[in-house]
């Protein structure tokens, strides 16, 4: 049974930052392509930042270009998005994804490529 769970989201003032993290389990981590989504009420999901199996491609979405890093390390089975220079607007509800990836330079950044989805964490930025 494929689990990933997230982590770390939380109430913080604009300019501060967070640090999520998604730990991944019954699957072969290093097999997957992993993303970043989020979702404020009302509003559809949407990408923030994907990252290749190996770690050694990345992106983002232009809203977060320079403010948000993806990460990952194989070793632990996660995957992390630093968060710096938080803004109202980044408020939502932020999901970690699996995408299954046969090259190590594969990503995506679309909803339905992927094939697994955490719980979801809630980031909260007061102005």
């Amino acid at each position: 049974q494929v689990q990933l769970v997230e982590s770390g989201g939380g109430l913080v003032q604009a300019g501060g930052s967070l640090r999520l993290s998604c730990t991944a389990s019954g699957l072969t981590f290093s097999n997957y392509a992993m993303g970043w989504f989020r979702q404020a009420p009302g509003k559809e999901r949407g990408f923030v930042a994907a990252i290749s199996r190996s770690g050694g491609s990345t992106y983002y979405a232009d809203s977060v270009k320079g403010r948000f890093t993806i990460s990952r390390d194989n070793a632990k089975n996660t995957v992390f998005l630093q968060m710096n220079s938080l803004k109202p607007e980044d408020t939502a509800e932020y999901y970690c994804a699996a995408d299954r990836s046969y090259t190590n330079t594969y990503y995506n950044k679309l909803v339905q490529s992927y094939d697994y989805w955490g719980q979801g964490t809630q980031v909260t930025v007061s102005s």
